[in-house]
C-alpha cells in the first residue's frame, strides 16, 4: 500500500548559481521508484542561494522515520552539507474504509 507523502526541504548554500539544479538531481535520485512530485522555488538573498522544495505524492514509506531512514541511506553530501531545514508527513493508508464498512 502506497502512503500519502508530503516533504517540505530547506537548503542554503553559498552564491555558486548550482543549488537548484544539485537539489532537481539529487531528488531524481533519492525518489527514484515513488510516485512524488515536487515543486523548486530558489532565491537569491545576500550572497546565498536558497531553494525550497516542495515534495508530495504517494510513496512506499510508512511512517516519517522511513523517510529518514531512507535519505540518511540515500542522500549524498552535498545534499547533508545544504540542508538546513525539514517537515515531513506521512499518511499511511488506513485498514479499509470507514465509508464503506469493509475492514
Amino acid at each position: 500500500m502506497k502512503s500519502e507523502t508530503y516533504l517540505d526541504f530547506c537548503f542554503i548554500k553559498e552564491m555558486t548559481g548550482t543549488l537548484a539544479a544539485e537539489v532537481q538531481n539529487n531528488f531524481e535520485r533519492i525518489f527514484k521508484g515513488q510516485r512524488l512530485h515536487w515543486y523548486l522555488d530558489d532565491k537569491t538573498v545576500s550572497d546565498a542561494e536558497v531553494v525550497v522544495a516542495e515534495v508530495k505524492g504517494m510513496s512506499s514509506w510508512a511512517s516519517e522515520q522511513d523517510v529518514i531512514d531512507h535519505l540518511e541511506a540515500q542522500a549524498g553530501e552535498t545534499f547533508w552539507q545544504t540542508l538546513q531545514g525539514y517537515q515531513f508527513h506521512v499518511y499511511p493508508p488506513e485498514k479499509g474504509c470507514g465509508t464503506c464498512g469493509i475492514r
